[in-house]
């Protein structure tokens, strides 16, 4: 079974309706948007309080690190889900690959655990 150009034809069409649409859309809000400027108007607003001191204070690099942990151990719910849903389909195979899986996280876990990645004070 061969394609040819007439297959691609709907695809290309929804493409170029989108990018129109977009800037269709950009361009007429820019046209016919009211353009009120004042000194007000354009000033930050926080939450309606007022800024104090400097916006660009370093955060701790705990933050950072609990977000990366989070991130990766969360990875594991997309892999885990199929399996779960899979389960006798796969069989006696599978849960042993799926346990080979969790005790590599429970490691790694534990390591970080060791490490007191988790601790926020020292």
């Amino acid at each position: 079974m061969q394609s040819n150009l007439y297959d691609f034809v709907p695809i290309l069409m929804q493409v170029a309706f989108s990018v129109v649409f977009v800037f269709a859309t950009i361009f007429i809000s820019n046209y016919l948007g009211p353009k009120h400027r004042s000194s007000k108007k354009n000033q930050n607003f926080e939450c309606g309080i007022e800024s104090i001191g400097d916006a660009r204070t370093p955060f701790a690099v705990k933050y950072f690190l609990v977000a990366i942990l989070f991130v990766l151990f969360d990875i594991e719910i997309i892999f885990m889900y199929p399996w779960a849903i899979n389960f006798k389909t796969i069989g006696i195979s599978g849960l042993l690959k799926m346990g080979g899986f969790i005790s590599l996280l429970l490691v790694g876990y534990l390591y970080i655990v060791k490490r007191k990645a988790l601790e926020w004070e020292k």
